[in-house]
């Protein structure tokens, strides 16, 4: 055993001096190196001991590719001015967004509580069977009539700017500001930008504000509009094409008569049955939505009436009977309105039905078109439509072609959505 150990600690000390003098040698090749000609030395230690060095400097590749273009031109100055303003967008819609979620949320937790609160003190006072006069159950009955009547108001509040309408609103603009500082940034790195550009670019900025406000006073859409139509964020020159340069590979810029009927199917879908199942979401939703803001500050107010008027004598039982009551019912519509977030879906079924409107504005705007090299390359419009639909460029075709029969013009209920997202 003593013999074992006694090897093993020669052996590590050999390897630990071998190691030790390994070391010290290329520390002296590299001084050498640095001090003398590489011509003097063996052509293979150079490459090694150079080989070594760019591996101790080794520094990573830039993994991110350098958008600016080439020439710095007035329009490309201006192009990052805007997209500096379009960055600065997003955040601002992105926190205000989280901002009014959060509106949504506490008011209704506020609310809800209140108004329990409220119909518990009208049931104590009813279950007392102590005198109306006696200073305990005449707090208890101002206390939840005031309840009541700040709930009321609270919810007149509520309803009118709909907290989660406009948390909705925000999100989709984040979204939207997003693509376009995308779009700027493509522009930017793909070709030359022109002032052209800089105005298109400043147009669908201002149609985003305009579509998705900032402030509530004064600006803020309409959340009960009269008439419900799809969400419209784009410009109104926003849909004419750029000329391209007919490079002779593609016949007509990728347009043939089989691609225009099937872009006319695809938009007859579209307006027969996605665009109108949208809108008529939204009014059906606007409809409840309607109700539940009214019955909300009704129930409470009738709720607050009962309070105060409990104890009376030509009164009797009625009155604790619609303070608790109608505190209950006013707890479940608010529940319903502003938990279910109601508001909210209304703007997502507009903001869907804005969707399609946008795609079929797109369509037609490059139909209308005489001038085939005037208008959007005809193979990408049908794989940007094919995948905004949610469908294969073959399932795109089947759909044109069903669509065209004439069991379908027949019967255009029965057609097939052309959507497969939504």
């Amino acid at each position: 055993m003593a013999t074992l150990q006694a090897a093993s600690f020669f052996c590590c000390c050999s390897s630990s001096s071998a190691s030790f003098r390994k070391i010290k040698a290329t520390l002296n090749a590299q001084k050498f190196l640095s001090s003398s000609n590489h011509d003097s030395l063996p052509r293979l230690l150079v490459d090694e001991l150079n080989q070594s060095k760019r591996l101790q400097t080794f520094k990573p590749d830039l993994t991110q590719i350098e958008m600016k273009p080439k020439i710095e031109t007035k329009a490309v100055k201006e192009l990052y001015a805007i997209m500096e303003i379009v960055a600065d967008r997003t955040e601002m819609h992105k926190n205000l967004g989280f901002q009014r979620d959060n509106w949504n949320r506490l008011l209704l937790t506020s609310v809800n509580g209140m108004t329990v609160t409220a119909a518990t003190m009208a049931g104590l006072v009813a279950v007392s069977g102590v005198g109306v006069a006696a200073p305990v159950v005449l707090a208890l009955k101002l206390s939840s009539s005031l309840l009541y009547m700040a709930v009321t108001g609270i919810l007149l509040v509520m309803n009118k700017i709909q907290p989660s309408q406009l948390a909705e609103e925000q999100r989709n603009a984040s979204r939207l500001f997003k693509q376009l500082h995308e779009d700027i940034k493509m522009t930017l790195a793909l070709q030359n930008p022109t002032e052209d550009d800089v105005e298109d670019a400043m147009n669908k900025v201002l149609a985003l504000d305009k579509a998705y406000p900032l402030p509530l006073l004064g600006t803020m859409l309409d959340k009960f509009p009269k008439k419900v139509e799809p969400a419209v964020w784009w410009p109104k020159h926003y849909l004419k094409t750029q000329q391209e340069k007919d490079n002779g590979k593609v016949n007509r810029n990728g347009w043939n008569e089989k691609l225009e009927e099937e872009m006319r199917e695809v938009l007859g879908v579209m307006k027969r049955k996605d665009e109108a199942e949208y809108v008529r979401l939204s009014k059906v939703v606007l409809k409840v939505n309607k109700i539940l803001a009214v019955c909300g500050p009704l129930f409470t107010g009738l709720a607050a009436v009962g309070s105060i008027l409990q104890g009376l004598p030509f009164i009797g039982s009625w009155g604790a009977f619609l303070a608790v009551m109608f505190g209950a019912l006013a707890t479940v519509v608010n529940t319903v309105e502003h938990g279910g977030q109601v508001g909210m879906v209304f703007e997502m079924y507009r903001d869907s039905a804005g969707f399609f409107r946008l795609m079929e504005e797109t369509i037609e705007s490059n139909l209308k078109e005489e001038e085939a090299d005037r208008r959007e390359n005809g193979e990408l419009l049908e794989v940007k439509v094919a995948l905004q639909l949610g469908r294969s460029l073959s399932e795109l075709r089947d759909l044109a072609s069903t669509t065209s029969s004439l069991s379908s013009r027949i019967s255009p209920d029965k057609d097939e959505f052309g959507s497969k997202l939504f």
